[in-house]
């Protein structure tokens, strides 16, 4: 009798344990009963009836998968390798969390192919360069259309990504020839604008020097014209009649400065001139 309570106690604890659930936090639980719907588990602890109940625990976490690389014929009749990344969580309410399992099938695999084929339907209408320069545009185009497709799914697409847009190797060393030639053109445009603008800045200096060296030779002459003007009103003033007498009296200033002997007839003007300077009066035979 006092086993058979033991093996009784012992069998109520196994059933016990079989029900025992744990949710984590970053798991939301559907609990069925029979094969229908009874109830939504959050975090903590459950027990459910074991082999009567089920509990399906549902990822809330940001998840992402891969819409795998697949070769795409655009616009202008090129294959291009395509591949994408899409990041999504499962809203963690309990109406999103029973769409999830109860809406659609397999959701992840759904998203994947969602994917693939929008792709395949964005950037067959793009060339391979637009297609490579307007990322954005399609990201955005790919989510927009994941969104609205999913809605009824319990599922928030977050963002869509694309990984590469890879034409074929022949294909795209051409395109890097053409890169680098655009890039050399570019380059050699620079270096020819710096060239015509240090030219430009040396012409300057040239003509602001020539300008300068001009403006010097104009006041130099001035500066002579001004001289000349007054020594001639000084011989006008105290030279009146005498202009020829004067320019000789030059000359001789300037032969005396080298020492030069010189012989001057007596009854000369000049003579007289000097004389009358030095205070001498000459002498008469």
């Amino acid at each position: 009798m006092d086993y058979t309570m033991y093996y009784i106690i012992a069998g109520v604890i196994f059933i016990f344990a079989l029900g025992v659930r744990i949710v984590r936090p970053t798991e939301r639980g559907l609990i069925e009963r029979l094969g229908k719907y009874k109830k939504f588990a959050g975090p903590g602890f459950h027990w459910i009836i074991p082999f009567i109940d089920k509990m399906f625990m549902v990822n809330i976490t940001e998840q992402m998968v891969d819409a795998e690389a697949q070769e795409i014929i655009t616009n202008d009749n090129l294959n291009a390798s395509v591949d994408a990344q899409v990041y999504f969580r499962v809203i963690a309410d309990e109406e999103s969390v029973k769409n999830s399992q109860y809406n659609v099938n397999r959701y992840k695999w759904q998203i994947v192919n969602l994917a693939r084929t929008t792709l395949r339907n964005i950037i067959g209408t793009l060339t391979l360069r637009s297609a490579n320069s307007e990322r954005g545009k399609i990201n955005a185009e790919l989510h927009k259309t994941l969104m609205e497709e999913t809605k009824t799914w319990g599922i928030d697409v977050i963002r869509t990504e694309l990984k590469q847009i890879d034409p074929p190797s022949d294909v795209q060393e051409t395109m890097n020839k053409v890169v680098k030639a655009e890039n050399e053109k570019i380059a050699a445009i620079d270096y020819a604008t710096a060239r015509e603008t240090v030219a430009d800045g040396e012409k300057r200096a040239r003509i602001k020097e020539a300008e300068g060296s001009r403006q010097a030779k104009i006041l130099f002459a001035e500066g002579e014209a001004m001289a000349i003007k007054m020594v001639n009103e000084a011989a006008e003033e105290y030279f009146v009649g005498n202009a020829q007498v004067l320019r000789k009296l030059e000359a001789v200033e300037k032969a005396m400065e080298n020492n030069t002997k010189f012989i001057v007839p007596q009854g000369s003007d000049l003579v007289n001139v000097v004389s009358e300077m030095a205070g001498i009066v000459p002498l008469k035979k």
